[in-house]
């Protein structure tokens, strides 16, 4: 298997052997059915965006990596900074045994997730698979059920000892299990040569035979989970994150292909937001994501983080996983934050980076006459990596500490 690191936003060039073997055709393609959004075309390659985490196609794997400074930092250093945002925002529930084999075996994500899954998978079978009701349609040679005529005659006109029926069944063989199965077989494309190959083929030996059906958005969606069938949520979610990523077009011709990818800009917003939530708990300081309020006719505008202390202050905080090179923000970030202080009445609004830069101090928008409240914005930058080169868990801290 070979193996690519990049970080985002750099580019990838391919040899002549990989470009010959469809890998550099395959990513294109794959890029294309989800509007070009992962990373640019250029010539033999591909220039990366915003987007981290890892790319299976072929024999070749590709993982990419945050950027913020990677000078300052090793390989594996940013992998499990990577990881322990995933897990800090619940988009990777691993219990503690397993974040510690993580960080010391160096595992990728995919392998991450696919053992996540057959872990998942292995404990429902143990625990008893649930059976539901459905119906069947086929001949019989006792009469069960309802007769389908048309059927019968068409079926049975030599056999007349055979019933052509439409009869209920009680037994493991429904959507649920169907989905489940389909996730099952990427991960045992995909596992082939790899840690969890035998894993894979015990739990496939183990779950029942069901039908096989085509799974997209709208079957997970059709999903309902009660009392008895609650224990099939993380599993059902796995499974969504794996056969939602393969490639639909992909996977008809001989390339196999699966993609986990997660955009940096929503990841390090939720990280910070986690962080503050769980730095205000106890508290009567409120922390909130993502509210939004009317702007003109339909359109709205959404804060990233809206702080609400105890004496009535609020704060909004907008996050930006970038470098800033200059000196200031650019002058569509500002005027967004003033419109931000504006409909939320709050005095101080703030613009997050990433990085060890001198936080600057709050400075009023001039010419506000008009306005009651005397709105301020301040750039704040937060260290993402603390003195041993890990994911700094004092983020939270630091951030309620700038907005004083």
């Amino acid at each position: 298997m070979r193996k690519i690191v990049a970080y985002e936003y750099e580019s990838i060039r391919f040899s002549k052997e990989e470009i010959d073997s469809g890998i550099l055709d395959s990513l294109l393609r794959f890029n294309e059915l989800h509007s070009n959004k992962y990373f640019d075309g250029i010539s033999k390659g591909i220039k990366l965006k915003q987007f981290v985490g890892i790319i299976q196609v072929q024999d070749l794997t590709i993982e990419i990596l945050p950027k913020i400074d990677k000078e300052s930092n090793s390989e594996e250093g940013w992998r499990n900074v990577l990881i322990q945002m995933l897990k800090s925002t619940g988009r990777l529930k691993v219990d503690t045994s397993g974040s510690a084999n993580v960080s010391k075996q160096n595992f990728n994500l995919l392998e991450i997730y696919f053992e996540l899954f057959l872990r998942n998978l292995d404990s429902i079978i143990h625990s008893g698979l649930i059976k539901k009701y459905r119906f069947q349609t086929g001949n019989l040679n006792a009469l069960k059920g309802k007769i389908n005529f048309a059927g019968n005659i068409r079926k049975n006109l030599v056999h007349r000892e055979r019933f052509y029926t439409t009869h209920q069944v009680y037994d493991v063989d429904h959507t649920i299990h169907q989905v489940l199965s389909e996730a099952l077989e990427v991960v045992s494309q995909f596992s082939h040569g790899t840690r969890l190959n035998d894993t894979c083929r015990r739990v496939q030996l183990e779950f029942p035979e069901v039908q096989s059906i085509n799974v997209n958005e709208q079957t997970f969606n059709s999903i309902k989970l009660n009392r008895k069938s609650a224990h099939y949520k993380e599993a059902l979610e796995l499974a969504r994150l794996i056969i939602l990523n393969y490639s639909p077009d992909i996977k008809s011709g001989k390339e196999k292909m699966l993609s986990i990818l997660f955009d940096m800009n929503s990841l390090w917003e939720e990280y910070v937001l986690s962080t503050l939530r769980k730095e205000c708990r106890g508290t009567n300081t409120k922390v909130r994501g993502q509210s939004s309020k009317k702007f003109w006719n339909t359109s709205t505008i959404r804060p990233d983080i809206v702080i609400e202390k105890a004496d009535g202050e609020v704060i909004v905080v907008d996050t930006k996983w970038k470098r800033l090179k200059s000196s200031t923000a650019s002058v569509n970030d500002l005027r967004q934050m003033y419109a931000y202080g504006r409909f939320w009445n709050a005095e101080k609004v703030m613009l997050l980076y990433p990085g060890d830069q001198s936080s600057k101090e709050y400075s009023p928008y001039l010419n506000q006459d008009l306005d009651v409240t005397n709105h301020k914005c301040r750039l704040g930058f937060v260290s993402v990596l603390d003195s041993e080169g890990k994911l700094d868990k004092t983020i939270g801290e630091e951030i309620l500490a700038l907005t004083a």
